[in-house]
């Protein structure tokens, strides 16, 4: 049984930090590629970040970049958003997300919630 879990998320105050995890299992971790999507009501699903399998190289969204790093454990089948700087803007569902593409397969998590406010 596939899962992605993702945690950390809660509400922090304006430049402040959060780090999310995703927990994998299910599916052979090290063969997929890992993003973190974000969701705000209202506004469509986006990537932020994106991390291959092997070579661990990451591509992140225009307006998280120098803020948000991504990494991955493929021993331990996790994937971690650690978010500085934080902004309003920045509020949304964060969904955890996995791709092989040579065999056409993703799977997504069930989301954490992220509030920037003061």
């Amino acid at each position: 049984q596939v899962q992605l879990v993702e945690s950390g998320g809660g509400l922090v105050q304006p430049g402040g930090s959060l780090r999310l995890s995703c927990a994998a299992s299910g599916f052979t971790f090290s063969t997929y590629a890992m993003s973190w999507y974000r969701q705000a009501p209202g506004k469509e699903r986006e990537l932020v970040a994106q991390i291959t399998p092997i070579t661990l190289v990451a591509n992140y969204a225009d307006s998280v970049k120098s803020r948000f790093t991504i990494s991955r454990d493929n021993s331990k089948n996790t994937v971690s958003l650690q978010m500085n700087n934080l902004k309003p803007e920045d509020t949304a569902m964060y969904y955890c997300k996995a791709d092989r593409s040579w065999s056409n397969t993703n799977y997504w998590g069930q989301g954490t919630q992220v509030t920037v406010s003061s």
